[in-house]
């Protein structure tokens, strides 16, 4: 048995490791602060109307087994004030075995029914979309993805066509939420959504580097397509493009004004095998750019390049900042039983969760605070928590490729109900 000196010992010298890997760590989170100041002021955006409405664009949901929710984003689509003329609405259904294709169909929209047991996964059904929309008849000037639970707003298009007029080829949406106040699941991703668009997406569009593919709410010009090829097709495709964009020199643009509701999981277990997901296929795209970009950055001095490698590597900084503020706060308390309180232990701890409660002020920014929102962000450390885990799964994981599927269940939310 360990004597009660040597016991303290160790308590002190684990405190003082997690210290000063803390310093790391709060070096980090102080460059994402800086970056975040540039969201307090959102720069003057031109308007859309300036801008006539003449891109075409090819409008692209990708479904398996959708049935319940397909018809949202067809007729949200066609709520829009963009002119019919210039949009078309396809409708991949990748491998269903329900009446997806069908109530599709029924809805208006072009579908075209894929079936491959090996290529499977919504990066592979885009790829097989894309190489048919080359080959149309009818030429369009980009592509938009949606996902078959989505709603866009009435100005979707025109925002991003404007977005398309000023020379921007590729051009992320804001992904908001249809279900914020079904689950405190659902609202706590809800709100690390609407937290990101404002303090990271924003901010990066506003000082000229490149945001970030969300996967779904973004468009691409076809031009940019054929010059890069898609060839995204790990569990983060939306990543896997934006990296491969900015290895290029390229950048993604970021439209705060044209949105998409897309409907977040109702449970920890759905919410857990989705962000696994996402995981899997960050840290697959970790290891396969983080080299060259770093390398980029370094030799071209290009801060775009460094800035994704920071973000590549923020799964990483979370896991570890979720371990140490566990630690930090058992080193405390213990710590202030056997020999008084630790300032060191203190300090890291109470800053932790200090800086997780900075997001409830980007929130009030973005009009979302109401009584139920603000429930949900006091229990969003817990929340946090769980990507510790999923975090470790998806490095473990990272190569596995094996599609797994969110059920949509919310098809009776509708545009309307959205504006109400």
């Amino acid at each position: 048995m360990p004597d009660f000196e040597s016991l303290q010992t160790l308590l002190m010298v684990l405190t003082y490791i997690s210290f000063a890997f803390s310093l790391f760590m709060w070096g980090l989170f102080l460059y994402y602060i800086l970056l975040s100041s540039f969201a307090w002021k959102q720069k003057p955006e031109i308007d859309a109307e300036k801008f006539a409405a003449t891109k075409k664009f090819a409008m692209i949901i990708a479904a398996h087994n959708e049935e319940q929710v397909i018809m949202g984003p067809i007729r949200s689509i066609k709520q829009m004030t963009y002119p019919e003329e210039l949009y078309d609405i396809f409708v991949i259904a990748d491998n269903c075995t329900d009446d997806t294709a069908k109530v599709a169909r029924e809805e208006g929209a072009i579908v075209y029914e894929r079936t491959n047991d090996e290529l499977r996964g919504k990066g592979f059904a885009l790829e097989w979309m894309f190489e048919k929309v080359f080959l149309m008849d009818k030429k369009y000037d980009a592509v938009c993805i949606l996902d078959a639970d989505n709603l866009v707003n009435q100005n979707f298009l025109t925002e991003m066509n404007k977005h398309l007029c000023l020379g921007h080829d590729a051009v992320q949406g804001y992904i908001d939420s249809k279900n914020p106040d079904d689950t405190w699941v659902s609202g706590n991703n809800a709100i690390a959504f609407w937290i990101a668009s404002r303090m990271v997406q924003l901010p990066r569009y506003t000082i000229g580097l490149s945001c970030v593919l969300g996967g779904t709410g973004f468009v691409v010009s076809l031009p940019l397509l054929k010059e890069l090829g898609w060839g995204a097709t790990c569990l983060a495709e939306d990543l896997e493009f934006t990296l491969k964009m900015v290895t290029e020199g390229k950048k993604v643009a970021w439209s705060h004004a044209a949105k998409v509701y897309d409907e977040k999981p109702l449970d920890l277990a759905a919410s857990w095998k989705q962000r696994k997901r996402w995981m899997q296929g960050h840290f697959y795209c970790l290891f396969k750019f983080f080299k060259p970009l770093l390398k980029n950055a370094i030799k071209n001095r290009d801060f775009v390049s460094l800035d994704m490698c920071i973000y590549l590597s923020q799964p990483v900084i979370v896991a570890f900042n979720g371990i140490g503020m566990v630690s930090g706060i058992f080193f405390l308390i213990v710590l202030a039983i056997i020999k008084g309180t630790s300032l060191v232990a203190m300090i890291f701890s109470l800053g932790t969760i200090l800086f997780l409660y900075i997001g409830i002020v980007f929130v009030l920014m973005e009009h979302k605070l109401t009584p139920t929102s603000f429930k949900y962000l006091l229990i969003m450390p817990l929340y946090n928590l769980t990507w510790v885990p999923i975090i470790i799964q998806g490095f473990f994981k990272r190569n596995e490729n094996s599609w797994s599927h969110t059920m949509h269940t919310r098809g009776e939310i509708s545009i309307d109900d959205i504006k109400k």
